[in-house]
């Protein structure tokens, strides 16, 4: 390198030292005016907050609202449906975006049941969420043993129902 190069790398170091040294005082000169680094006399966004207040806040930026009254209504479940319909029937899931409840019944007795009653715990549902939190009730059945393929059986089928169903 010839010494016109070694100048001009030397005068680029030196231009980002001055443009970081710079940068770095007019952050003192803020936080001096009171504009981010630290909380003044007066209520700012970075006081402390009881933490009620910081879990409302976060939840709200968030966007955690509708799953965290979903998820304290299913906490409650066997108040809502009754001790012996919470003992065989279990709450599986909540899809937020089609606003369903997925509920699995430990028998097909238990999963009529609970569709016959799927209109009443809707209502029961929204008073307690607000209206249109919950729109359908899915209610499956026992699931059965998963099937493996055996020697005898041809991959993907689903046994005498493929035949005669």
């Amino acid at each position: 390198m010839s010494g016109v190069d070694l100048a001009r790398v030397a005068l680029r170091a030196a231009k980002e030292q001055a443009r970081a040294r710079g940068a770095m005082a007019q952050q003192r000169r803020q936080a001096r005016r009171g504009g981010g680094l630290r909380s003044g006399a007066r209520a700012g966004g970075r006081d402390p907050l009881p933490l009620g207040a910081a879990v409302e806040r976060l939840t709200v930026e968030r966007g955690w609202e509708m799953p965290l009254a979903v998820g304290g209504v299913l906490g409650r479940w066997p108040e809502l449906v009754g001790p012996e319909v919470a003992q065989h029937c279990v709450p599986e899931g909540y899809d937020e975006g089609e606003r369903i409840l997925t509920v699995r019944c430990d028998a097909t007795a238990w999963a009529t049941q609970l569709r016959l009653l799927a209109p009443q715990l809707l209502a029961r549902l929204n008073a307690d969420l607000g209206s249109g939190t919950v729109t359908l009730i899915k209610v499956l059945g026992p699931a059965g043993p998963a099937r493996a393929p055996g020697r005898l059986r041809a991959p993907g089928s689903r046994g005498p129902g493929d035949t005669y169903g």
